[in-house]
């Protein structure tokens, strides 16, 4: 019979206890929502694609699918949310104020903003990366034939940053004329007071095909001149409310990749593979680890579909912007999104 030394033993109980799955406490912040029946969700002015209010008021767009999401799996409906359109400059006291419960506006994941604004980023919702947008009449072809030039910029945000960098790096003069709001921007590039409008290329796939009098006499620059990983943030302090917005980011992504979709998540229940059985909560239960039941996943999915359905709706090949998956794709099929399994 092995005998273990009895410090030894001490150790192997403790680990024992210490990978045991337990229940989770619920948090300050998830016990908050459920009191007052709703997560508050920090959204933009309006970015079509992303976060933006239609004629009716109604909320779309790939951030707002994922606070649905999140509504979904915490409190059983994506409708039960309250929409708290935020500026540049807004959005991170709204955060750190407590104002909203998370923020899902995209916004780029920096060290700065990670390690300093008493943040914590859940995860990636959309690589993005900064361009040039200009008329084709300045004969244009590259940005680095916009010396002297001036170029249109939301004040507040990694793009201003973004542009001085590329300016010094480049050894060209690049003068700002900066906006507190986008939609204020665009409409001073459009009406001729810049020569070039920069911000992220999502965004100026929109700008040119649906804000130009005339499309196609804009061009949109080859130079990406930064990386802008977009994604959901919540306010530091409450490890269990964070833990619940970055897996259920994840589940989305690793839905797709199991081939869950909006329409069969119930049919696949019937599945006898275990990471299906997981997943939507037939099998081993994922949710008590979070603080939530066994079916908060399969509820997220069934609300507003799996990571490649949100994109396609909102950006993607069902929508205005037709935008290309490119690293957006899941990592199997040419992308960079990968989500740790849920097990």
């Amino acid at each position: 019979m092995l005998r273990l030394h009895p410090g030894r033993l001490a150790a192997a109980l403790v680990l024992a206890l210490l990978t045991a799955s337990a229940p989770a406490l619920a948090g300050k912040t998830l016990e908050a929502i459920k009191a007052k029946g709703q997560i508050a969700c920090g959204v933009s002015t309006g970015v079509i694609g992303f976060s933006a209010a239609d004629s009716q008021g109604q909320w779309k767009g790939l951030d707002v699918d994922v606070c649905k999401a999140i509504a979904a799996a915490v409190l059983g409906d994506p409708n039960k949310v309250r929409w708290v359109p935020l500026s540049s400059q807004q959005r991170f006291t709204a955060i750190q104020s407590g104002e909203v419960d998370i923020l899902s506006r995209n916004t780029t994941w920096s060290l700065t903003r990670d390690a300093a604004l008493g943040l914590h980023f859940a995860g990636v919702s959309y690589y993005d990366g900064q361009g040039f947008l200009v008329p084709k009449k300045l004969k244009v072809t590259s940005a680095k034939q916009l010396n002297n030039a001036e170029v249109c910029v939301q004040s507040g945000t990694t793009t201003e940053k973004n542009l001085a960098d590329y300016a010094r790096a480049q050894g060209i003069k690049l003068k700002p004329v900066v906006f507190d709001k986008f939609e204020a921007s665009i409409k001073a590039f459009f009406s001729g007071r810049c020569q070039a409008y920069t911000t992220d290329a999502s965004a100026l796939a929109f700008i040119r095909s649906k804000e130009a009098p005339v499309p196609d006499d804009y061009l949109v620059l080859p130079e990406i001149i930064s990386k802008e990983p977009l994604g959901p943030a919540v306010r530091r302090g409450d490890d269990e409310w964070f833990a619940i917005v970055k897996w259920t980011v994840n589940a989305l992504i690793e839905a797709e990749e199991l081939g869950i979709t909006q329409a069969r998540v119930d049919s696949l229940k019937a599945s006898p593979d275990p990471a299906l059985q997981r997943f939507l909560g037939v099998g081993e239960d994922l949710g008590k680890s979070l603080g939530l039941d066994r079916e908060w996943a399969a509820r997220a999915v069934k609300a507003v579909g799996n990571y490649g359905e949100i994109f396609n709706r909102n950006v993607g090949a069902d929508s205005p912007l037709k935008l290309p998956r490119g690293l957006n794709a899941q990592w199997n099929k040419g992308g960079i999104l990968y989500a740790p399994p849920l097990r």
